[in-house]
């Protein structure tokens, strides 16, 4: 008999905190997470792999550092969830919240120790920093074929199950209730907001305009160009959730 297994693969500031959320309410007991230490894919898959054959009672996976595509198992349907986030609003969120964090990570000392401007410098300027510089590709960089990551990302993206929309998410979770029911029958669209650090009611555009303004047009127009292949991958989700 055919498993089935759901597998969030928590992007860091893409309403991950609310997707668990959702998971563990309609799965209690039966959502579990998990952080791996490899970040070769071969290895990352491999450890994935032993965990959803490991958690036979499992029903709900997530993780921030599992890896996509997901991995592939005789006898176990995987059905992944991955939100896109606008790559704009999306940095400012993970700035105010590596700022609030008490944690000694890189990011977080870098957003304690300066502000909005300061931190995507610091970020575009140095190899070590990851979270200015197109996150959503590299998040899926193992499931895409790198020489043409865009038109390559956008196949990988239209060949998911589902994919959800961070400026959509009630939709979402629409969306997502009405796919999963036919694997599980109870599933109810349950939208809970957590972990949330910046106006859900606010326009996108306002939210835009104010990092526009906060950080200059120079460091702007440098953090659109640093950001252009994330910026197509996220018009191209949007798409599938007009308005």
């Amino acid at each position: 008999m055919l498993r089935h297994l759901i597998f969030h693969y928590h992007f860091f500031k893409n309403a991950g905190t609310s997707v668990d959320a959702f998971l563990q309410q309609n799965f209690p007991g039966q959502w579990v997470s998990k952080e791996f230490v490899s970040t070769y894919y071969l290895e990352n898959a491999t450890e994935c792999q032993h965990w959803l054959m490991q958690k036979q009672h499992a029903v709900a996976f997530s993780s921030h550092t599992a890896l996509p595509p997901p991995p592939d198992i005789a006898g176990i349907q995987v059905f992944p969830i991955i939100f896109f986030r606008h790559p704009i609003d999306r940095i400012a969120s993970a700035y105010d919240f590596e700022r609030k964090q008490a944690e000694d990570t890189s990011g977080s000392v870098l957003a304690r120790q300066t502000d909005l401007k300061g931190y995507i410098e610091a970020q575009l300027g140095s190899g070590k920093y990851s979270q200015c510089r197109n996150f959503h590709l590299s998040r899926i960089k193992h499931a895409i074929d790198n020489r043409a990551p865009v038109d390559s990302a956008i196949q990988f993206i239209d060949s998911l199950p589902f994919v959800g929309l961070v400026e959509q998410y009630d939709a979402s979770i629409a969306r997502l209730t009405g796919l999963l029911s036919a694997y599980f029958p109870d599933v109810k669209p349950i939208a809970v907001a957590k972990n949330v650090n910046r106006s859900l009611l606010e326009p996108l555009t306002s939210k835009l305009d104010r990092i526009h303004q906060q950080v200059g047009d120079s460091l702007y127009h440098a953090l659109l160009s640093a950001n252009a292949e994330d910026l197509a991958l996220f018009a191209h989700v949007q798409r599938k959730y007009p308005c």
